[in-house]
């Protein structure tokens, strides 16, 4: 028996966040075994035969009208829900926080006319009443970004509860890549910007830029329709209900590494749209439970409220980088309540970005420039906690990734709050003489000073021409 209902798998996997493994027991599937753990091959469409850019046994993908017509789903589902209200916040490459902005992204649906208007709206600034009786005000710069409809999402592309946006170049030459998850009534929304550099002692603009490196990210957390952005003391007055995140908790390290079950989307450009039946996690894949990443190469940063940002620090041609973000919105509901049973719930969505590649003139074998950046893949799962690891010490774990003090007493390594300071050379070589002897002066505070700091100077891009002298290869 196979499904033949598009519109059906397209509910299901649109409203899984409501049930993760919504069509994974009743689904029709083929067995597949890869890196990604095993899974289950739900059918998006009726098939007999092998897919076109697929596996053998799968069915094809989608057709250009069922694909608009699931991308547009899942975004008026998931996205254009209203005015999401959250604190843009800034982070340069070392991890600190450069900036801070109230606003709102607006997306606002015309049900009738089957259009979505596009805006942000930035408070510019604060009005304090001097009246007992009267309101504060606000200054508010409203900018219209875009209007959308089916088969027009411009660089948006939806895979679950997740959507990614880019990556996209901008006008200083930077590229930006922006991931989102949502769930329930908030979302988290974080952006990485890589800029042009090139190798030290290499005059910049001599010749193309030979990579990208990641100068700022952004992080927001937003609630739907809210007059206030989320923050930890509105939470504190007024508890997340059940079924809505939590964004300011504490999350304990642990806590990532459960047993996780649930539904995955993944898209890519041969096979297009598939839907998966995540019945266990392999270590490998549980990429969330190794906060520094797999790679030395690996930016990372973890916030309070049980979110992972994870991305490339340098992209170079010819090898595609993977942007994750990774999101505990929820634990498991206290014993005794109303919602008794209800597990913990944890979201990944993972986009790899192809950026640099040459166009090459083959009659007079020149370089004329290059592509533009593209999306190569993308990925979002959908998971809850289903038990407890066995046969390893939590402990032993976490010590073995640089979560706990050695000394096993269940102190927190630095880590556990932000993973973004870039390994140097010279900070390695003096770790190792520290080893040995001890040393009067401060090789720390040295190592430090000499790290260069991102700045804004008053551009939106953090002052490109700073990067690309600050931040060497």
């Amino acid at each position: 028996m196979k499904i033949h209902s598009l519109a059906f798998i397209a509910y299901a996997l649109a409203t899984c966040i409501e049930n993760v493994s919504s069509f994974a027991p009743s689904a029709p599937h083929i067995s597949t075994t890869s890196r990604c753990g095993t899974y289950s091959s739900t059918y998006l469409q009726s098939s007999e035969g092998a897919s076109e850019g697929g596996m053998a046994g799968a069915p094809p993908k989608l057709t250009p009208e069922e694909e608009i017509a699931v991308q547009w789903d899942l975004f008026t589902k998931h996205q254009a829900k209203g005015k999401w209200r959250g604190t843009w916040t800034s982070y340069d490459y070392m991890g600190d926080v450069i900036d801070e902005t109230i606003a709102s992204v607006n997306l606002i649906p015309d049900l009738d006319s089957n259009i979505v208007e596009h805006e942000h709206e930035i408070v510019m600034g604060k009005i304090a009443s001097d009246c007992e009786t009267c309101y504060d005000s606000e200054d508010v710069r409203t900018i219209p970004v875009g209007r959308y409809s089916p088969g027009n999402l411009n660089k948006y592309r939806c895979a679950s509860v997740s959507m990614v946006c880019g990556p996209t170049l901008m006008k200083s030459g930077a590229m930006s890549t922006e991931l989102v998850l949502s769930y329930g009534n908030g979302r988290v929304r974080v952006i990485y910007q890589h800029a042009p550099v090139w190798e030290q002692g290499i005059e910049p603009g001599s010749c193309p830029p030979q990579a990208l490196k990641l100068f700022r990210t952004m992080v927001s957390r937003e609630v739907l329709d809210a007059d206030t952005p989320p923050s930890r003391e509105s939470e504190q007055k007024n508890p997340a209900k059940r079924g809505d995140p939590s964004f300011f908790r504490g999350v304990p390290p642990f806590q990532w590494h459960k047993k996780w079950a649930g539904s995955s989307w993944t898209w890519g450009a041969q096979t297009g749209d598939r839907g998966w039946a995540i019945e266990d996690l392999d270590e490998a894949d549980a990429w969330h439970g190794r906060p520094t990443g797999d790679t030395s190469d690996t930016w990372a940063m973890r916030l309070p409220g049980g979110i992972l940002l994870q991305c490339p620090r340098v992209i170079t041609s010819g090898r595609a980088g993977l942007c994750r973000l990774a999101w505990l919105p929820e634990d498991d509901a206290p014993v005794g309540s109303e919602h008794d049973g209800d597990t913990a719930k944890l979201l990944r969505v993972e986009a790899s970005v192809i950026a640099l590649e040459p166009v090459i003139d083959e009659e007079n074998d020149v370089m004329l420039g290059f592509y533009p950046p593209e999306l190569g893949s993308l990925r979002c799962d959908v998971l809850e906690k289903y038990g407890e690891l066995e046969n390893a010490s939590m402990m032993d774990k976490l010590k073995s990734m640089g979560e706990m003090g050695k000394s096993g007493t269940g102190e927190f390594d630095p880590i556990e709050d932000t993973v973004a300071e870039a390994p140097t050379p010279s900070s390695d070589k003096q770790e190792q003489k520290d080893d040995v002897v001890k040393e009067k002066s401060t090789p720390k505070q040295k190592t430090s000073e000499s790290k260069p700091k991102g700045k804004s100077n008053g551009d939106d891009d953090s002052g490109i021409d700073a990067i690309r002298k600050a931040l060497k290869l």
